[in-house]
């Protein structure tokens, strides 16, 4: 009897419903939901905020660490492409990078501006006539000079161009007259590796891009450039977190939380280094003792 009870329970339990636990896309997309009202007020109405969400529903899919990134830094970077109007994912204007922070034992998202992005924040401001980058490869015709008559001349090869040497930016100022910034690729490797994530990313995807951005970056601090901009590079490569009831532009004064690795000096600055504590201590090294 016992038995034939326990096999009608069993039976019955089998045809009732089970109600399945949410999936990780799930929670993510209640948590895009429940941000959409702050995006509305934050995005400028050349983005739509349905797009923007469809965005990131592909970005999730493509990047499933985006899923398991805490969710105050993924809104901070969500919240900081929202304020300065630049749309994630495959345009280039803007990154999301979830990277894993040491500190708190947690997966965190990285908001990263694109070269196309700062293109975009740049003309936008109308403070210049023309601002672009590009790379030099091996077998392109490329010669620049620095000094009182300085010069910039690249004439790209139509093929079989080469591994990339350099890249430069280049800007025409209102008043009529050029700037322009060369960077060689070793330089642009270097504050690469000063990244969070070097080898993942659009450091990897998008390397060229990425080049581009590096040498716009430098360009810029010689650039006349708006408020918005100059904000926009102070937020870039920053790990911000963000509350659902964040208001207008309290995202950008939330501090810098990238766990940031150390990355071992070049030898000529562990050089500067040596010789400036020398200096300080009056110490005179023994030539004879290599260290």
């Amino acid at each position: 009897m016992a038995n034939t009870m326990e096999l009608k329970e069993k039976i019955v339990s089998k045809s009732e419903p089970t109600k399945s636990q949410p999936t990780k896309m799930d929670t993510f997309r209640a948590l895009l939901d429940r941000m959409k009202p702050e995006l509305v007020k934050a995005l400028p109405k050349h983005l739509d905020v349905d797009r923007i969400l469809r965005i990131m529903n592909t970005e999730a899919r493509r990047n499933p660490k985006l899923l398991e990134a805490s969710q105050t830094s993924l809104l901070g970077a969500l919240m900081l492409s929202a304020e300065l109007g630049l749309e994630p994912g495959p345009l280039g204007h803007c990154w999301l990078i979830p990277y894993y922070n040491k500190k708190t034992n947690m997966i965190e998202v990285q908001f990263q501006i694109g070269y196309k992005g700062y293109l975009e924040l740049i003309r936008r401001s109308g403070q210049l006539e023309m601002i672009d980058a590009e790379v030099v490869y091996q077998n392109d015709e490329f010669e620049f000079e620095y000094g009182m008559q300085p010069k910039l001349r690249h004439k790209p090869a139509l093929s079989n161009r080469g591994a990339p040497i350099a890249v430069y930016a280049i800007a025409k100022l209102r008043d009529g007259g050029y700037a322009f910034y060369v960077m060689s690729v070793d330089d642009v490797n270097k504050i690469r590796a000063r990244s969070k994530s070097p080898n993942e990313g659009p450091w990897v995807t998008d390397w060229d891009q990425m080049a581009r951005k590096t040498a716009i970056r430098q360009l810029a601090k010689y650039l006349p450039l708006s408020t918005e901009v100059q904000r926009a590079v102070s937020v870039d490569e920053t790990t911000k977190r963000a509350e659902p009831d964040l208001k207008d532009d309290e995202i950008f004064y939330q501090p810098d939380e990238t766990d940031w690795q150390l990355i071992e000096p070049i030898e000529s600055e562990q050089k500067e280094e040596k010789e400036e504590k020398e200096q300080q201590t009056g110490e005179i090294p023994n030539p004879f003792v290599r260290e």
